[in-house]
């Protein structure tokens, strides 16, 4: 297409103009289109953030764990083997081999923002007569505050774990009549055992999380679960989430360990969230298409109306590309016009009803905002599906014979 000539553009406007009614209801229904998919879009984004961010918040992205057990078979002195003696691998966790080069291989990854050795095991927790199951998980609080923030989860007490000191949950605390300061004997299934003090009550965001879970430092977990020098997890964080699993298949096909991503531990949430996001595409892709015919309907109607003129123009000397470019104008500029006014219809629209929907304290249900890409790709979106729409009808415009035109 050869550069724009003002021509075509005050044809284009002119157009316009004559047709104000027309164009007026197809700008509007540009404008509630383009407005239903920003407002749809923002919302969707929010809640889908919201909820990635609720999952992550207790869990890192990527766990490496050692390789699991082969399934042992035990053979008869025949030679013969039976269902009822084909043996499980034993469940407790073993030592990850070489665990520190494996850190250091993962660290050096570009894909990844933070690792940190892990120690975690089933322990049961007593004060006095009472006993509770507690998932302990060991760790180097320094790191392990970059993959899930222990400090912003104290309720009391605060995030410290020197030799000695537990972080519990608040059920647990609740269960056991416990709090800060007070001192609980941990013993794990090996039966060593180990007095701690309570440095801060958590919650996990979790009830199930809050009655079972518990914290310390590396060292200590190290000796009480058995593992002397040795960890039983890597954990760590990316910086896009979304990729985790694809960093989780290269980890493992590195080390020859077992790399779960919270996409795999996750499954069924992710398959929600894929879900969501097909569901957004077709309905902007359903908009988009009633935009389209929208603006090629009265676009058509405009070439049948304007037969008469466009056959003068024609014999004036106006070529068939400029007569084109009127109608391709025509469409781009409805695109572009209702496109505004629905980005600002879909901003207000969102604005109103976050106002409207609040938690029972008063506070946003989640945290969501219209970006500036947002905006871009309905503009661009609304302006060529104008431009796609006026393609037929400039196409028949532009093949319309002069003399037949004006004897219409």
């Amino acid at each position: 297409m050869s550069r724009l000539q003002p021509f075509e553009w005050i044809v284009a406007s002119r157009f316009l103009r004559e047709g104000r009614l027309q164009s007026l209801f197809i700008m509007v229904g540009v404008a509630i289109g383009v407005a239903v998919i920003v407002f749809m879009s923002a919302l969707m984004q929010g809640l889908q953030s919201n909820l990635v961010k609720r999952v992550l918040t207790a869990q890192p992205h990527i766990q490496v764990l050692p390789p699991k057990e082969s399934v042992r078979v035990q053979h008869t002195q025949d030679g013969a083997v039976h269902i009822d003696q084909v043996q499980a691998p034993l469940q407790r966790l073993k030592s990850i081999d070489q665990w520190q080069a494996v850190l250091s291989l993962v660290r050096a990854m570009p894909e990844v923002r933070v690792a940190s050795p892990a120690v975690s095991g089933s322990t049961f927790i007593m004060r006095g007569a009472a006993s509770r199951a507690l998932s302990l998980t060991a760790v180097d609080l320094s790191l392990y505050q970059k993959i899930v923030n222990l400090s912003e989860k104290i309720v009391a007490g605060r995030a410290r774990l020197d030799p000695g000191d537990i972080l519990i949950g608040t059920e647990l605390a609740a269960d056991l009549g416990v709090g800060v300061g007070d001192k609980l004997l941990v013993q794990s299934p090996t039966g060593s055992s180990n007095y701690f003090v309570i440095a801060g009550v958590l919650d996990l965001g979790n009830k199930g999380a809050n009655q079972r879970n518990g914290y310390v430092g590396l060292h200590s977990g190290q000796s009480l679960l058995g593992y002397p020098g040795g960890v039983t997890s890597i954990d760590i964080t990316v910086h896009d989430v979304y990729a985790a699993e694809v960093v989780a298949q290269r980890i493992q096909a590195h080390t020859h360990l077992q790399a779960d991503s919270w996409i795999k531990t996750n499954a069924q949430f992710f398959s929600a969230i894929h879900s969501q996001s097909l569901a957004n595409a077709a309905i902007r892709f359903f908009v988009g298409l009633s935009v389209a015919f929208g603006i090629a309907s009265v676009l058509v109607v405009s070439v049948v109306q304007r037969s008469k003129e466009i056959g003068i123009l024609r014999a004036m000397g106006i070529s068939r590309g400029q007569v084109m470019r009127v109608f391709l104008l025509q469409g781009g500029l409805l695109g572009l016009g209702g496109a505004v006014v629905g980005c600002a219809l879909g901003s207000v629209a969102l604005k109103l009803w976050l106002q409207m929907v609040r938690t029972p304290d008063g506070s946003p249900m989640f945290v969501v905002s219209i970006n500036a890409l947002l905006l871009t790709e309905a503009l661009m979106l609304a302006t060529i599906t104008g431009l796609l729409a006026a393609l037929a009808p400039a196409l028949r415009a532009a093949r319309l014979d002069p003399v037949v035109a004006i004897r219409g």
